[in-house]
């Protein structure tokens, strides 16, 4: 099995929520979750941001669907790490 470790995306999201309850939203969908933020750009009505969530086994269709959720869009995955769990052989 192959787990994600770590996940950047590159984020349209509304002013709100704000990023702080934007962050904690995501962090709460996973056990162990790590999120780190950036506010790349705002403009009148958006925020574009570069999040990262790292953790054991990062669901991607859960943090998919939360942030439409809560009104953002996925712009891109911008970098990925992932990690077999299981033994050579």
């Amino acid at each position: 099995m192959v787990s994600v470790k770590r996940i950047v995306l590159d984020v349209l999201k509304p002013h709100q929520p704000n990023a702080l309850e934007f962050c904690q939203a995501i962090a709460k969908v996973g056990i162990d979750y790590r999120v780190h933020l950036i506010v790349l750009e705002v403009d009148e009505k958006t925020e574009t941001l570069q999040l990262a969530i790292e953790g054991s086994a990062v669901d991607f269709e859960a943090i998919q669907s939360i942030i439409s959720e809560m009104g953002g869009s996925l712009h891109s995955i911008d970098e990925v790490e992932v990690q077999s769990d299981s033994a050579a052989g």
